[in-house]
């Protein structure tokens, strides 16, 4: 076993040093610095073990004009799913690693086992899955119920990271899939599976490999508590292509985003439906969000989110009931509650709609979310018509930002939400009033309300002012 040198490493920020401190002194966070064993590489033959493929780099590396240095041969690899690919700007670079993470149960082994059946139907190359936490037989099985079985796959199950490496080295995939970074273990350094040691080493080693050989590898990761991604901060910053795999427990809806992308934009969302058949992606979510109802009903309103370059129309309804409690409850799903306690207030003061005394509930369907301050417009509108009882129009959105002065200003993109509007079949459309000398709305085939007030807002969407408890 190679020679280890001791250090201190801040799992949050990525300090070092020779000394432990209980409170990080780069980023001052509270019990983030762990002990932290790192091998040290010798000069001779069994050096190279742990770092495979590297030469001396005075003889191998040579620096070039940047005008003579060409792309023309990194050729994107499709993952076979359009939503995957949206997210990470075209498909996965060779050579690239790329770190999948998200909550245990939530879909990344199912959704990383139907990509590489998807790569190994293409005929582009053999792909190697490694999985460090179920055997071949159990892959097998999986595998077989989501459609992925495939000659040009190759299963393999195994937590040492030599055979890893070796493995790899051996087969030269078109693509490897490591299932997770955090059950493989090196032998050349101390620490437990999982450890902040263990994940730096197996994540430094699979890089050094993937980069000598420009083999593309996907790497599963697991989140702690608070949903962040376990191990070292330095794991993310040492891969190239970070993203997570969120979702609801309680519905089928699954959302994959880019935290960072050297390749690629971060501000991408691929939307995929979880089924007993594996994963299916959703290249038009428009109705994933909206209720079946085709009559009118009152305390309902939508509005139209932007996630990333998707715009994505959002179902609000509110309740909104007598009280018995001392303290009226306030219960929400979806909606920031804080944001609508703030609401509720300024609904009280410039709309003349009193809730203070009213028990309110607020939700969204199919787990959407409407935490961007461009829903404030239409929870607003529910809340008014749950309160009197007059229905809004199934063909009438709103959206825009409500102050506390009771101004209703703009949200950026407008343009693109009132054209995914249009296009979903919404011929109406409450938003606030353009700045001065701003260009006029692009949207076609939508009836255009400006307005902006709280107060003109209500009037425009028929529900009027209803003075009660003032």
């Amino acid at each position: 076993m190679a020679k280890t040198t001791t250090q201190y490493v801040c799992t949050e920020c990525g300090w070092t040093g020779g000394k432990w401190f209980g409170r990080c002194p780069e980023c001052g966070q509270w019990g983030t610095v762990e002990e932290f064993h790192e091998a040290r590489v010798g000069t001779g033959p069994a050096a190279g073990a742990g770092r495979r493929g590297r030469t001396n780099p005075a003889a191998a590396v040579r620096a070039e004009p940047i005008t003579r240095v060409g792309s023309e041969h990194l050729v994107r690899i499709p993952t076979g799913f359009e939503e995957f690919d949206r997210v990470l700007g075209g498909g996965i670079v060779p050579g690239s690693v790329i770190l999948v993470a998200g909550e245990p149960g939530i879909g990344k082994s199912t959704l990383l086992l139907e990509t590489a059946g998807k790569v190994a139907a293409r005929g582009g190359g053999r792909v190697l899955y490694v999985s460090g936490e179920e055997s071949q037989a159990q892959v097998r099985m999986r595998a077989s119920r989501v459609d992925s079985v495939q000659e040009n796959l190759l299963l393999a199950s195994t937590t040492d990271l030599g055979t890893v490496l070796g493995l790899i080295e051996e087969e030269k995939p078109a693509l490897a899939i490591v299932d997770s970074a955090q059950t493989i273990v090196s032998q050349d350094v101390d620490g437990m599976a999982g450890g902040s040691t263990q994940v730096r080493q197996v994540a430094s080693c699979l890089i050094d490999l993937a980069k000598t050989y420009d083999i593309p590898v996907l790497l599963v990761g697991h989140v702690t508590k608070d949903g962040s991604i376990a191990g070292p901060r330095t794991l993310e910053h040492l891969v190239d292509v970070v993203c997570q795999f969120e979702g609801d427990a309680q519905t089928a809806l699954r959302m994959l985003r880019a935290v960072k992308n050297r390749f690629g934009p971060t501000d991408e969302v691929g939307c995929f439906d979880m089924s007993g058949q594996g994963i299916e992606e959703v290249t038009d979510p428009a109705g994933l969000f909206l209720s079946s109802a085709d009559a009118p009903m009152d305390g309902t309103c939508v509005t139209f989110t932007v996630d990333g370059h998707r715009s994505l129309p959002i179902e609000v309804q509110a309740l909104v009931t007598d009280s018995v409690l001392p303290s009226p409850r306030r219960a929400t799903n979806g909606v920031d509650a804080n944001r609508l306690a703030m609401l509720i207030a300024v609904l009280y003061r410039h709309g003349r709609i009193g809730l203070l005394t009213k028990d309110v509930y607020v939700s969204t369907i199919a787990g959407g979310m409407a935490r961007e301050p461009a829903c404030d417009l239409a929870i607003v509108a529910a809340l008014a018509s749950a309160a009197n009882g007059r229905p809004i129009p199934r063909t009438t959105c709103a959206m825009g930002e409500i102050s506390l002065t009771g101004q209703v200003r703009p949200a950026p993109r407008m343009d693109h939400r009132l054209q995914e509007a249009a296009r979903v079949g919404f011929t109406r459309a409450v938003v606030p009033a353009r700045r001065k000398q701003a260009r006029p709305y692009q949207a076609d085939g939508i009836e255009i309300i400006e307005v902006d007030s709280l107060r003109d807002a209500l009037d425009s969407l028929g529900l009027g002012r209803q003075a009660s408890g003032r």
